[in-house]
């Protein structure tokens, strides 16, 4: 099939930031883009073909958009899997498939998917209700300290607390979640894998994630990892373990922890361009938004080395602000060198919301690294007054 300057359409669901950074590429090639949003200002308005308001979780949406294109992807995994599935029993191919999706919307169903796979996670406990916590704590069939994470709809951030005590229990919601056991890890780490329609498969480098304390959210991102050769290889193979039992066609991010006895744990996974890949815009020779396109796409799948060392900071709204955007000092870091920022076109911000990041290319991943603290130090995301 001809996608380059043609009449095919490739069908997006979700207009955020990951979208808008996809349209980049589908606009260097000349490939006509569809996006649905539930936002009227959406990042991914301004640069696709079409664009086209609606709720990603309603079946008549969906499908009815599913029906304007040639092939379906998303930026986010909370979309109608149910209106995905008849599109595909239809005909229309759609990457990641509904199968896959419905495994990783529900986090519970994810880590049971892990443990019938044989693929290693910190050992957890499903609830079917809150309620039923309290329950197992006084039985002892479950202690403190635990993880809290929500099986459906948690998102950068949302959705997972550390349990402590009783009183961190307050405010839960009663929904089905999973208790997961606190494990003592000295690294969060992540592998990208692309896999395209015929099997064919490319990992990323392994990259070393440092996450914000309160926020639970990814404030650095370090690539190349470093982290010794055998485990880089032991979460490679174990990223590759991952992909090929969810046959997903795309992008598959796999978070994983790096215990402190060097054994590697999934946490859980992104089908789709990820947070942990954004350095790959200037520091591979593909980066992961023309990758996803040419996994989906049944391309040739790119070369997929660094091609310099890379650090990304993510921008997030400063605590205390909320209102009409302003980066604060952000002439500063332009004025120096390998310092990229990306502003992803959110008007409004609010305390740690994801706003833009910061990609550091140097030679040398010290100076990178270094560079890195200089530019969460200087640039601040706060409200006009």
């Amino acid at each position: 099939m001809n996608y380059f300057s043609s009449d095919f359409k490739l069908g997006i669901l979700g207009g955020g930031q990951l979208g808008k950074m996809l349209l980049y590429d589908t606009r260097r090639f000349d490939i006509q883009t569809v996006v649905m949003d539930p936002s009227a200002e959406a990042p991914c308005k301004i640069a696709c073909n079409e664009f086209i308001q609606g709720d990603l979780m309603d079946f008549d949406a969906v499908y009815q958009f599913g029906k304007k294109v040639d092939l379906l992807t998303i930026e986010i995994e909370n979309v109608n899997v149910d209106a995905l599935e008849k599109l595909e029993d239809e005909g229309l191919p759609v990457y990641p498939s509904s199968a896959t999706l419905r495994r990783i919307q529900n986090k519970a169903v994810q880590k049971l998917f892990y443990t019938d796979n044989n693929i290693p996670t910190a050992p957890f406990t499903r609830f079917a209700y809150a309620a039923e916590i309290e329950t197992a704590l006084k039985n002892e069939s479950l202690s403190f300290p635990f993880v809290w994470k929500s099986a459906r709809f948690g998102y950068d951030g949302q959705g997972v607390k550390i349990i402590k005590t009783w009183s961190d229990l307050e405010g839960i919601p009663a929904q089905e979640c999973i208790a997961e056991e606190m494990i003592p890890f000295k690294n969060e780490l992540a592998v990208i894998v692309a896999r395209d329609v015929k099997g064919n498969v490319a990992t990323y480098p392994v990259v070393e994630m440092e996450f914000h304390p309160e926020a639970n959210q990814v404030e650095y991102v370090i690539c190349p990892a470093r982290i010794d050769k055998e485990v880089v290889k032991k979460a490679q193979l174990i990223a590759l373990k991952v992909s090929k039992a969810y046959e997903h066609v795309g992008l598959l991010a796999v978070e994983m922890f790096q215990t402190k006895d060097d054994k590697i744990l999934v946490n859980e996974v992104a089908p789709r361009p990820h947070n942990s890949g954004h350095y790959s815009i200037e520091a591979s020779y593909t980066n992961q938004f023309e990758q996803h396109l040419r996994a989906i796409l049944g391309l040739p799948l790119g070369k997929t080395d660094s091609t310099v060392a890379g650090v990304m900071v993510n921008l997030v709204g400063e605590e205390g602000y909320e209102g009409q955007v302003k980066y604060e000092r952000i002439e500063e870091i332009m004025a120096m060198e390998g310092v990229n920022p990306h502003i992803y076109g959110k008007k409004i911000t609010r305390p740690f919301r994801k706003m833009g990041h910061v990609t550091i290319v140097d030679e040398n991943m010290d100076a990178a690294r270094k560079k890195a603290a200089i530019v969460k130090r200087t640039i601040k995301v706060i409200s006009e007054k």
